[in-house]
């Protein structure tokens, strides 16, 4: 996964109206529910059928921190599909999105002006169609570099521009060295 997707991950988990289970038991009864068999679960995590009956009943308290991990995502993954769902709509169709990052923003601008790449640290909100571009670059299977140039666009727009007020002959902006990215909607 890319730092945008990423990012979008970090979103969608602080949207959660509630915590996942957190013990191990209380885990791989989730998962279980999910995929239906502990064969399922098993191929899913990486561990034995026999591994995960183990877990469910408590025989297994603690897994290795590598399968740890595995079941953290995978439970993450399907925790709240409906909180996630409702979020992104409402992100895609009214409130957009806002993007706080760090990074190296280039553009290519009119004769006579600057076009050097900066590092700059910006938070900026972008409209509904920003957020639904990248929402819908995501389920198609985007990398990482199509969604940069969807949010480079966004601030192309909403920032340098200032939504059609100034900076007109500015156009290909380019989003560059990624020190941090966060998105919140």
């Amino acid at each position: 996964m890319g730092e945008i997707d990423d990012a979008i991950e970090r979103a969608e988990r602080e949207g959660f109206t509630r915590e996942p289970p957190k013990t191990l038991k209380g885990r791989i009864g989730y998962l279980l529910r999910q995929l239906g068999s502990a064969k399922a679960v098993a191929q899913e995590i990486g561990v034995t059928a026999d591994s995960v009956n183990r877990y469910r009943r408590g025989a297994r308290k603690h897994a290795r921190p590598d399968v740890a991990a595995k079941i953290d995502d995978a439970v993450r993954a399907r925790w709240q599909p409906q909180v996630r769902r409702r979020r992104q709509q409402q992100a895609a169709t009214a409130t957009g999105v806002t993007v706080e990052t760090r990074a190296r923003f280039g553009y290519t601008a009119p004769v006579g002006t600057t076009d050097d790449g900066r590092f700059r640290r910006l938070t900026v909100h972008l409209p509904a169609a920003y957020a639904q571009r990248l929402f819908d670059a995501r389920s198609a299977g985007a990398n990482d570099q199509e969604m940069r140039g969807i949010i480079a666009e966004g601030f192309k727009e909403a920032y340098f521009q200032d939504g059609g007020g100034r900076a007109l002959g500015l156009s290909d902006v380019t989003l560059n060295d990624i020190d941090y990215l966060d998105l919140d909607y």
